[in-house]
């Protein structure tokens, strides 16, 4: 089995891709394919067949997967954002 830095329930950061620099929790993991689902992104849409609970079928929208080397613990990046150095001042 295979160990990743980010487990589920875990607030992560996107560090690339069209998501990047948004947050979210962490529903799933997919091990085989080294990915994961963040709460509210990557968001994609899927039809459904009918059945008793859906009559007419639908389109869901729900998440996709992002892999899981773009994606940091946002504790680690807050970590990160406070050990950068404030700008120097333009001097005119």
């Amino acid at each position: 089995m295979q160990k990743f830095h980010i487990k589920r329930g875990d607030a992560v950061v996107v560090l690339s891709g069209s998501h990047k620099g948004k947050e979210g929790k962490i529903l799933e993991i997919l091990p085989a394919k080294s990915r994961a689902r963040v709460e509210g992104l990557a968001m994609v849409k899927r039809h459904t067949k009918k059945s008793e609970a859906n009559p007419q079928g639908a389109i869901v929208e729900r998440e996709g997967s992002i892999h899981i080397s773009n994606l940091m613990l946002k504790t680690r990046s807050d970590e990160r954002k406070s050990r950068r150095a404030p700008a120097k001042p333009a001097q005119a």
